[in-house]
């Protein structure tokens, strides 16, 4: 039996046969519909993932899925997709990244309490390649991940997103251990939208803009063409209060220092573009040809810690700011001691430019002090160019009873990182401020060959199998000379390259890649009229690593019409990125209250490889799970229970401090200035994990105050152990946000009102207790376990002649605060709230939104 798309694109008609299961029989079904519409909430009720047979819809379906549409998304005041999923999918979270490095250009998830690398993500069914930046501060969860970049597809462009919270890498390869993400591109001929949203936070700040439009076109009578476009603008906000050491120094007269010296906030978002592309051809009527793609890119600018003038290490101070750092100039140029105020100049005091003994030192001209560039001390600011493209093609149809579909694509993203209002102390007081430090790309190709048949045999049997062939690579660029170098004053023990975001250098900039390939084979079959189980097998050879062999066992069955069990066991595996094994940088964090600068190197790397790196292998996964599915009527209930054994996880390891002692043996490893290397981070395989969890979705329809109406409700429940860690490369605070730094419970109800013209939408959300963090600090300092709260959204909409439809609604309506910052902790870096908790710290956003169809 084979599925059909043949579609006469310039009618008001359509045509779609699909094969369901239905109370354990194996039905055919043929839809006709004359108007598209009711088409299309028919389909949106079907999944393709999870699954190599034909389409099923939810309920049949024998592990758990989640179909959302289009318009379900985009009943939310953020038009980012990951703000739209988080309110749809249970398990599904993600937090702010004000802070983190490249982390604030590309937000990390999760989904069932693992890492947003070990969720595949797929557009119509084919692989997204992954972003280039890696989430060196990702929250916990997602330390070190490199996952793809979700937030580049506009809402406007899907039909509906499907969501597999199953393992399954035994179907769809590496990376697929919590599930499958598959967005679902719109495939229209004819209409489209204009849409124009605005809004802004309670506080008056991070004004945002976006519009939008999609059309569907006729390709001949046998095809179509569906375009999207979106541009965005979002202004930066701040959480944020002055800080007490910036505070004093301007009291004692500093006027260099701004007020808040350091922004706790959203980053700016400037030129955010993207434009989706989906085509399709028929050929005949067993062959068609499909196409699609897209160009997206965006300009972020986020904060950086501030640079406090009296006592920041290898700038202003060497010595926790007892003595000011000063350079001695003749040293430099000639090698002989020239000035004479090194290590003289006091710093323990109000105001160090107030002290003769500065006056004295600066007018000398033997003598400098970084404090003569920046009085004030001063905050980086992190910007970054994210550059992202994909393009697939292929051809699909029938050959003697088989379907097929081969298909070929490629896809990049590129991270171009700047850092302005910074310094390289050793350059002295000839250095730039602002500099370009060089960029991450990441490059995937995907060929990908697939058959399947439905034969008569048992109830009906389908049988799948294929080959994946992929490549993908991970290149650094260095950055300009000045954001890289060790200028004359390094060996006096002046910082090195750009201050706070080094750039990449010549040692560092090159290409690596990999090339694996994948063959499957995938069976499903009807046992009686109650029975459907099914069985996946998936050999992978990587031209690093070795091979992998992964299976996957479901099954389902019916106890009666409305109610039936469901089960799957499976194994996985997630191989290390081209990325966390090459990637090099600097990150600046805090660590008992104190700013320190660690670099990240690659595990095989003499200075990691010094302080215990290795060869990174991959993640090996086993699950379970069992579930059941309720639907009578309009009342609709799903209850699945999972555990993911994870072994040998991939991470980012916590801060090694570089010891005075190792400097002899580190210079002979080849390792320059060992002694401004505060402390070394890398990839390793670091520890073991069980996560299980329960997640519940249901949904009810009914008519209520003349209206039409919907209840529907997602509850996660997620629990993380920790079974195992290097405690050498892995500290009991790390080891504490990953089992406790997301919510263990989170919940949201909603409520959907429909009347002819008028519509409402209220959601409640849930967010249990949590271990908070401040400035990624698990030090007693920084943490604390934070409270649960709830919060409301609402939309209100009014459509006028069916096409033209207003919009005005508010996320967390009532302005529920976040969890704010214990006393000893509050203020001390400027800042109000933990920005690691699971809603937005900014307080309550109001918007409006109005949609033109056509």
């Amino acid at each position: 039996m084979t599925i059909n798309n043949k579609r006469k694109f310039g009618k008001n008609s359509l045509s779609l046969a699909v094969s369901i299961a239905l109370s354990g029989s194996l039905l055919s079904a043929q839809v006709y519909a004359a108007d598209e519409e009711v088409v299309e909430q028919k389909v949106e009720k079907m999944a393709v993932i999870g699954s190599r047979s034909a389409p099923r819809s939810v309920g049949e379906s024998p592990v758990p899925i989640d179909i959302i549409s289009s318009d379900d998304l985009k009943k939310n005041g953020s038009t980012d997709m990951i703000d739209m999923l988080v309110t749809s999918v249970p398990s599904f979270n993600s937090r702010a990244q004000p802070i983190s490095d490249a982390a604030t250009l590309v937000r990390p998830v999760n989904l069932r309490g693992l890492p947003s690398d070990s969720t595949l993500v797929l557009v119509n069914g084919k692989r997204r390649h992954r972003a280039s930046v890696i989430a060196f501060q990702g929250g916990g969860v997602n330390d070190g991940a490199q996952g793809p970049d979700i937030s580049v597809i506009p809402s406007a462009a899907l039909k509906q997103v499907e969501v597999l919270r199953d393992g399954a890498a035994a179907q769809y390869g590496s990376d697929a251990i919590a599930g499958v993400m598959n967005f679902v591109l719109k495939d229209s001929a004819e209409g489209g939208s204009i849409s124009a949203t605005q809004g802004q936070y309670y506080e008056g700040d991070g004004t945002s803009t976006t519009i939008d439009a999609n059309v569907g076109l006729p390709l001949t009578d046998d095809g179509f063409v569906n375009l999207t476009a979106q541009y965005k603008t979002a202004d930066a906000t701040s959480r944020s209060v002055q800080r007490f050491d910036a505070a004093a120094i301007s009291a004692a007269g500093n006027t260099d220092i701004p007020n808040p010296a350091q922004t706790w906030g959203n980053p700016e978002i400037k030129d955010d573009y993207t434009i989706f592309i989906n085509s399709g051809f028929d050929i005949n009527d067993k062959h068609s040809l499909y196409a699609f793609g897209n160009v997206s890119s965006r300009d972020a600018v986020g904060g950086f810690y501030y640079r406090n003038p009296h006592n920041r290490g290898s700038v202003y101070s060497n010595d926790g700011g007892e003595t000011l750092l000063v350079g001695d100039v003749g040293l430099a140029e000639t090698g002989i001691a020239s000035c004479s105020w090194v290590g003289n100049v006091a710093a323990n005091v109000p105001n160090v430019l107030n002290t003769a003994d500065y006056q004295s030192m600066v007018a000398d001209p033997n003598c400098f002090s970084m404090n003569q560039v920046r009085p004030g001390g001063y905050t980086p600011q992190f910007a970054g160019t994210i550059e992202d493209m994909s393009f697939f093609a292929g051809v699909k149809g029938e050959v003697a009873d088989w379907d097929y579909d081969a298909s070929a694509g490629t896809g990049s993203n590129k991270s171009t990182f700047s850092l302005r209002n910074s310094l390289n102390p050793s350059l002295g007081l000839a250095t730039p401020t602002d500099f370009e430090t060089g960029a991450y790309e990441q490059v995937e190709t995907t060929v990908n060959l697939d058959f399947s048949r439905l034969f008569d045999v048992f109830e009906g049997l389908n049988f799948a199998t294929g080959v994946e062939w992929r490549e993908e690579s991970f290149e650094i660029t260095a950055g300009e000379q000045a954001s890289w170098e060790a200028g004359p004053y390094a060996s006096q023990g002046f910082n090195i390259g750009s201050h706070g975001f080094k750039g990449f250098g010549p040692e560092s900039a090159g290409k690596n890649d990999r090339s694996n390939i994948g063959v499957y084979a995938d069976a499903e079959a009807y046992l009686g009229e109650k029975w459907l189980v099914g069985a996946a097998l998936r050999y992978e050879d990587f031209s690093t690593f070795g091979d992998t062999l992964n299976y996957k066992l479901t099954a389902q069955y019916s106890a009666t019409d409305d109610l039936a069990f469901r089960a799957s066991h499976s194994t996985g595996f997630r191989a290390p990125t081209v990325g966390q094994e090459n990637v090099v940088n600097t990150q600046t964090s805090i660590v008992n209250g104190d700013l320190i600068q660690s670099f990240i190197a690659p595990p095989t790397d003499p200075l990691a490889a010094y302080y215990g790196g290795k060869v990174l292998t991959p993640e090996e996964s086993v699950s379970y799970a069992l579930g059941a599915v309720y639907q009578s009527g309009d009342f609709f209930l799903t209850v699945d229970y999972y555990t993911i054994e994870v072994t040998g996880r991939i991470a980012q390891s916590s801060q090694i401090d570089v010891e005075a002692a190792d400097y002899d043996d580190l210079r002979d490893l080849g390792v320059e200035f060992p002694e401004l290397i505060s402390a070394v981070t890398y990839y390793t395989n670091d520890f073991d994990t069980t996560t299980q969890g329960v997640d519940i979705v249901g949904s009810y329809d009914t008519e209520l105050l003349a209206g039409d109406t919907k209840f529907s409700l997602a509850y996660g429940w997620t629990d993380t152990n920790v079974d195992k860690f290097n405690e050498e490369t892995t500290d009991a605070g790390k080891v504490r946000r990953l089992e406790d730094g997301i919510p263990a419970h989170r919940a949201t109800l909603t409520w959907g009102q429909n009347w002819d013209e008028l519509s409402m939408n209220l959601r409640a959300n849930y967010f249990g207790e949590y271990y908070a963090t401040h400035a990624d600090d698990t030090s007693d300092w920084g943490s604390e376990i934070a409270s649960s709260a709830v919060t409301f959204d609402l939309e209100v909409s009014y459509t006028v002649m069916d096409s033209l439809t207003f919009s005005v609604g508010a996320n967390n309506i009532f302005d529920q605060e976040a969890q704010k910052l214990k006393d000893g902790t509050l203020g001390e870096l400027g800042g109000v709230y933990y920005e690691s908790g699971p809603f937005d710290y900014n307080g309550g956003y109001y918007y409006g939104k109005v949609n033109y169809r056509f």
